[in-house]
């Protein structure tokens, strides 16, 4: 059985964000590192996205920047600049090629594409099992994400954000290449919170996404429909689907660390870095990974390594009104746009508000149904 100081399993955002932290960190140069993913990532299987100012660790592969964003709802149809952000793509395949190729360089770092089955553990070591060997070590990051492990019913909701995306391309110019479409709720709720998202790359082409936040994911069909009918109502005409992307992304404030160790922590969406209000996990990991390395490097122990702050609490009343009320998430989310600045929405997206800006953004949708949840969750 080989030994090394530490495994992460799992190739995503979460595992080479921290494989390569630890490759350019003189602490870990003597230290043995593997790295598993079943896949070898020649695909391009997602996007990520997110809204930056100036610039920033991804600008290198960057796909795509956007300096306005759209917002639509059912009074409302603006469009912002957003200077000093911008809103900025990665392509997965992108993101996948520049981060292995430069992990094969560093010689403490074995990458292995094998599927894994199980970890277990025992007193000094976890033990990760694949299909074709075992691997040991006193230290397992774990990246791979399952949904069995929440269970709805308990103390926090568990919605998701789930979407089924097309870059296509149109007969005609019905695209603004500069203006990205954050939300568009002009379409119809059905009682849920369901909404467009666009990025589109020139006049002609996009990845147009129909995008919900809600408990049960679709039939396929029906987030197709709704592209359709989309595409024909912006009178794109004629349109050629040259790629898809399809996922879901856990929106919940449960207590993922319940499930980490002596000898094994979870990273990304399976240790709970996915945002949960609004699903955006790449910075949010981005920023993990960098809290986690700066832990590592002090010596201290694993298990009190947290992220939590009071903003997992503000997510926490979101949530259990989405849960309830799924409908109400457009006008909470047009009271934002109407009464707020798309930078301080930014800002407190990304958890550097003050508390003083914190209620002054919170004090823009109508208070009652998060009152009704504050006074659930406290009494």
């Amino acid at each position: 059985m080989s030994n090394y100081d530490y495994i992460i399993i799992g190739a995503g955002a979460s595992g080479l964000l921290l494989a390569h932290a630890m490759g350019r960190n003189d602490f870990f140069t003597k230290k043995s590192i593997l790295l598993i993913d079943k896949d070898e990532k020649k695909t391009n299987d997602r996007t990520w996205c997110f809204w930056e100012q100036g610039d920033g660790d991804f600008d290198e592969i960057l796909y795509k920047t956007w300096p306005k964003i759209f917002f639509a709802g059912k009074k409302l149809s603006q469009s912002y600049k957003i200077a000093p952000y911008q809103y900025k793509m990665v392509q997965g395949i992108d993101f996948y090629q520049h981060y292995l190729s430069t992990l094969k360089k560093i010689s403490n770092i074995t990458i292995l594409h094998e599927e894994v089955i199980s970890i277990n553990e025992n007193k000094e070591n976890a033990i990760v099992t694949t299909v074709k060997n075992s691997y040991e070590s006193k230290q397992v990051f774990n990246s791979i994400f399952s949904y069995k492990n929440l269970n709805p019913k308990q103390k926090y909701p568990v919605l998701q954000q789930h979407f089924l995306g097309w870059f296509v391309k149109t007969e005609y110019p019905i695209f603004n290449s500069d203006e990205a479409t954050f939300m568009d709720f002009s379409i119809a709720q059905k009682g849920n919170t369901r909404f467009m998202y666009v990025l589109p790359f020139s006049e002609t082409e996009a990845l147009v996404e129909y995008t919900l936040f809600s408990e049960k994911l679709l039939p396929n069909q029906e987030y197709e429909t709704a592209i359709k009918d989309y595409l024909i109502a912006k009178n794109a005409g004629t349109y050629t689907i040259t790629e898809t992307e399809q996922g879901s992304i856990p929106m919940t404030c449960y207590n993922f660390n319940k499930h980490n160790s002596k000898h094994l922590f979870h990273i990304g969406m399976a240790g709970g870095w996915a945002k949960a209000s609004t699903g955006y996990t790449f910075m949010k990991t981005n920023k993990n990974v960098k809290a986690l390395i700066t832990h590592l490097t002090k010596g201290k122990p694993i298990s009190s390594f947290s992220t939590k702050s009071r903003f997992w609490f503000y997510d926490l009343l979101l949530l259990d009104i989405l849960y309830h009320n799924n409908h109400l998430g457009q006008s909470i989310f047009e009271s934002l746009f109407q009464k707020r600045k798309p930078q301080a929405i930014f800002k407190f997206l990304d958890e550097e508000t003050s508390v003083f800006e914190d209620i002054n953004l919170m004090m823009a949708p109508k208070p009652f149904p998060f009152i009704k949840a504050l006074f659930s969750r406290l009494f």
